[in-house]
């Protein structure tokens, strides 16, 4: 399966839940993650299903003040 995440390019041998495949690309809580541009409530992270083509951005906060 071939998806993008954060505009660079990856390959898994095979489909995973949003979940597992932004925790195996190394990221780090707090995130918010959308697929395809549109946000995916955090509720749903482990059971939405990500498609071949997707693009996915992991998005941490940032703090500033």
């Amino acid at each position: 399966m071939k998806v993008t995440i954060n505009g660079k390019p990856v390959e898994f041998t095979q489909a995973q839940s949003l979940l597992s495949l932004v925790e195996s690309f190394g990221a780090q809580p707090p995130y918010a993650l959308a697929v395809n541009g549109q946000f995916i409530p955090k509720s749903q992270h482990a059971s939405y299903a990500v498609n071949t083509g997707d693009s996915i951005d992991v998005l941490s906060p940032v703090q500033g003040g």
